[in-house]
């Protein structure tokens, strides 16, 4: 079982499935929200999650074009999840949220046409310079 939650505790997660994919993403958006990095993200079958807690929600329209559904924790503001409206069966969690972040590993690297010059991009795995298809 994977296991999760924001800062302060007031919401947390348990997942039964494994990990679908894990990116990094540098779009303009998730720089904001990983305040001026990128983010790892990783994508859970949205069945297998069960949550505790009543996550706040922004939806906003992504880089590719996608709306998205982002949550976050409205006691302590940590992001935590983002979902596409036309992708509900699948829900991302931001990595750092994890109670072990080794399990994800990320598998690509996006957006890379917005990532600042100074950013820490990987250079052994793979690379996109914008949104690669749908996962899952």
């Amino acid at each position: 079982m994977i296991t999760g939650g924001c800062l302060c505790g007031a919401i947390r997660y348990q997942i039964q499935g494994e990990p679908i994919v894990t990116r990094v993403c540098w779009c303009r958006l998730c720089q904001k929200l990983g305040a001026g990095s990128g983010t790892v993200n990783v994508a859970f079958h949205s069945a297998d999650v069960e949550m505790t807690g009543t996550l706040t929600e922004f939806v906003s329209t992504a880089d590719s074009g996608t709306v998205l559904h982002r949550g976050f924790c409205p006691v302590c503001g940590t992001p935590i999840t983002s979902q596409a409206a036309t992708r509900r069966h699948m829900l991302f969690f931001r990595a750092g949220t994890l109670d072990d972040p080794e399990i994800a590993k990320p598998e690509i690297t996006i957006w890379t046409s917005a990532a600042p010059s100074w950013a820490c991009i990987a250079a052994d795995i793979p690379r996109l310079e914008a949104q690669p298809p749908p996962a899952g």
